[in-house]
């Protein structure tokens, strides 16, 4: 049964970074895409990051750009986010989720399994 957990959520100041992680459980290392979505307070989940089984193809949302990297280490059937430059408006729940390929789209419907997600705050 595939499970994925989170961790790595936290308070930091503006301009500062974070690196989240996604363990993937339950099915073979690179069995599939993971994409990163979060939701903040009051507002829809939106995408933010995808990358493929093998790790050779990534997509961002155009507001994190230049700020954040997805990569995985599939010894580890981990997947990674790494935050950097945050601003307080990427403050939100961030989840990791299962998927078969990375659409430019990030439509929820093309996830499966998701985690329990985890809290990232940016503030002053």
């Amino acid at each position: 049964q595939l499970q994925l957990v989170e961790s790595g959520g936290g308070s930091v100041h503006p301009g500062g970074s974070l690196r989240l992680s996604c363990v993937v459980s339950g099915v073979p290392p690179g069995s599939y895409a993971i994409g990163w979505f979060r939701q903040a307070p009051g507002k829809d989940r939106e995408g933010v990051s995808c990358i493929s089984a093998s790790g050779g193809l990534t997509n961002y949302a155009d507001v994190v750009k230049g700020r954040f990297r997805i990569s995985r280490d599939n010894a580890k059937n981990t997947v990674y986010l790494q935050m950097n430059s945050l601003r307080i408006e990427d403050t939100a729940v961030y989840y990791c989720a299962s998927t078969n390929f990375c659409y430019n789209e990030f439509l929820e419907s093309d996830f499966g399994s998701w985690g329990q997600g985890t809290q990232v705050t940016v503030s002053s």
